[in-house]
């Protein structure tokens, strides 16, 4: 019995290493062309990670996305292009996606609350319809949604959407303005715009001084050529000062524009530069009391003036008067001087103490005080 189990192991054994030596022949034989190679298994391949590409390339699509969409006839949309160039006389009607959206157009529509212009809100988008275009309505059209946590609301940036209008208009070549003459303030902080848009993309505008009479060359240095703002000073200083024009050139037809006066802003921007004065730190009784508040700033900078008073909390009755006026201060210098003053008559204990002036702009906000003291 033994020796037939020892035969049997000895056969199986034998039949073993035939199969693996056939196997290892296999694998020794050179490959045929064509022939698929499988990788080692022991060899680690670099991991492929396709899905985070494709929530990358997802995230920034939603980044870029647009929410506008333009009617057009027979009931069709269509998402507008970066910019239109339309015939004044048309209509545009804008739609935006989202259950609260906000829009933004040309100050010029906004200014004059222009009753062609439309603007609703509807359950689940926006719409602003503008009819009877005019060459003056050439600009930015916007939209944005906005994400609301009760009262608190906030612009969605991945959701907006945005189109450049241009209406041409025979005879007009430049996009009209309310005056025939313009101030532009030059700070050397920042860029200095000369609002010389045109209504047709195609015209070539140029920027001329009026004395002594030359074109200014707009070299993409010092000056450039923005046909949504005009000529944009890069950093403006005192040289720039002087009037100046554009002329613009289509086919055949040429048109001159408004004149600009460049002024040279010496005050630097920031908060407001702010004193308070009393007319008289000791008053006696029935007498009358005036503080001022006084602000020295940029022309084109507006400040807004708040006050606190002793008599303030018994309803102390008060007049406020607020002004501003531009003053010259030499070199063609110009600065803009902005007062407040509070006038107290007949008076009385209530009025004496701080007199607190708070002057705020763009940049931020000065407080000053003053006492008044009863005589």
């Amino acid at each position: 019995m033994k020796v037939w189990l020892l035969l049997g192991l000895l056969l199986v054994h034998e039949a073993l290493e035939d199969v693996a030596g056939q196997h290892l022949a296999k694998n020794k034989r050179p490959k045929e062309q064509g022939e698929n190679r499988i990788k080692p298994t022991n060899k680690k391949a670099k991991p492929k990670i396709p899905k985070i590409k494709d929530r990358d390339s997802a995230d920034a699509t939603a980044k870029s996305q647009s929410i506008m969409m333009q009617a057009m006839d027979k009931g069709r949309f269509q998402k507008p292009a970066a910019t239109m160039s339309l015939m004044a006389g048309q209509t545009v009607e804008l739609r935006c996606k989202g259950s609260k959206v906000e829009w933004s157009y040309p100050a010029y529509l906004d200014t004059f609350k222009d009753s062609r212009l439309s603007v609703k809100q509807n359950q689940r988008y926006g719409q602003l319809t503008l009819v009877n275009s005019t060459a003056a309505d050439t600009g930015e059209f916007s939209c944005w949604e906005l994400l609301c946590n009760g009262y608190i609301c906030r612009r969605d940036e991945t959701r907006t959407g945005s189109t450049y209008i241009f209406f041409a208009e025979k005879g007009e070549l430049f996009v009209p303005s309310p005056s025939y003459f313009d101030v532009v303030y030059l700070n050397r902080n920042r860029q200095a715009v000369v609002p010389c848009r045109v209504t047709a993309p195609s015209a070539k505008v140029t920027l001329h001084r009026e004395f002594p009479a030359r074109e200014i060359p707009a070299n993409g240095t010092d000056i450039i050529y923005d046909v949504k703002r005009g000529f944009v000073y890069l950093e403006p200083h005192s040289d720039h000062q002087g009037v100046v024009y554009c002329k613009a050139q289509a086919g055949d037809k040429s048109q001159i524009s408004v004149k600009y006066q460049l002024l040279y802003v010496e005050v630097p921007s920031g908060p407001p530069s702010t004193t308070i004065v009393a007319s008289s730190n000791k008053v006696k009784g029935g007498d009358d009391i005036s503080v001022l508040c006084t602000v020295l700033g940029e022309p084109d900078v507006e400040v807004e003036f708040r006050w606190i008073f002793p008599g303030q909390k018994d309803e102390r009755p008060v007049t406020i008067q607020d002004t501003w006026r531009l003053i010259h201060r030499g070199l063609g210098h110009t600065t803009r001087i902005s007062q407040s003053v509070i006038t107290i008559e007949d008076f009385e204990t209530i009025d004496a103490g701080y007199y607190i002036c708070t002057a705020q702009n763009l940049q931020g906000q000065t407080t000053v005080a003053t006492t008044v003291e009863f005589s």
